[in-house]
């Protein structure tokens, strides 16, 4: 029997309005337990490390190298027009503004977004999150608000250093490859780079660490099914924490320079 494509449609515009909904309350319970008395300063600081220090590596890495590609393939289109000394100023303000917020979320998406999932998916299949409310521990407040609070605070501060990284790879290629003038090509980066450009990068860093942080702890809280249940929802955390971030990129982007 073949169902109507109205009635298709119909329910999964309203599982996505339920799974909105639901995102919503579990969002707003979380950033409200972020403000309310007690404060889990231990966990805070061990989910900033977890969180940022040990994404330090990957998302170095793959700033370092965006900023040398990109300085490159710059290169390459911009020697047609004679438009070289561009060169500084289209590394530097792609960097600070989309490239690398962008690339860093994405990275720590891919591994902090996965590990809480993984975490949290593992202590409610095993019924560790009831133990805390037996013992009267808000999980709320012991498992999510301090992931959410360091992912909101340590990503500005791996995109500040990605945002360097990255145009240190730019410095290396524009002036050790492509001969361009040391005194020059800093000149340029600094004289073209605004306030502004590194503000909107971090306001987005903020955002996209509340999402992934938000997500991870979304679907590893709501697993189910046992160890397949564990790894659908670390795998549905890192999609949609991916999904996410780009989908605000656009939106934080229009926010801060559409005219």
């Amino acid at each position: 029997m073949n169902v109507p494509l109205v009635t298709v449609l119909g329910r999964m515009t309203l599982s996505f309005l339920a799974l909105t909904g639901a995102v919503t309350a579990f969002a707003t319970r979380g950033i409200l337990h972020c403000f309310e008395p007690p404060i889990y300063r231990r966990q805070i600081l061990r989910q900033m490390l977890e969180i940022g220090y040990y994404s330090l590596p990957v998302v170095g890495l793959t700033a370092i190298f965006t900023g040398m590609v990109l300085a490159l393939q710059s290169y390459t289109g911009f020697a047609r027009f004679s438009a070289e000394s561009a060169i500084p100023n289209v590394v530097v303000v792609s960097l600070t503004r989309e490239l690398g917020p962008v690339l860093a979320g994405l990275m720590v998406a891919g591994r902090v977004g996965a590990a809480i999932a993984a975490e949290l998916g593992t202590m409610r299949v095993t019924e560790q999150i009831d133990a805390l409310t037996t013992l009267s521990t808000e999980p709320f407040k012991y498992l999510v608000a301090p992931r959410i609070i360091a992912a909101v605070v340590t990503l500005p501060l791996l995109v500040l250093v990605a945002d360097a990284i990255g145009i240190l790879g730019g410095y290396l290629v524009g002036v050790y490859k492509l001969d361009f003038n040391e005194q020059s090509y800093l000149r340029n980066t600094t004289d073209f780079l605004q306030v502004m450009d590194v503000v909107s990068g971090l306001v987005k860093a903020a955002v996209f660490g509340f999402l992934i942080a938000l997500m991870g702890c979304y679907h590893g809280y709501n697993s189910r099914g046992g160890a397949q249940g564990v790894g659908t929802a670390t795998t549905n955390a890192v999609v949609s924490a991916s999904i996410l971030i780009l989908t605000a990129n656009y939106l934080i982007t229009e926010l801060f320079f559409a005219r």
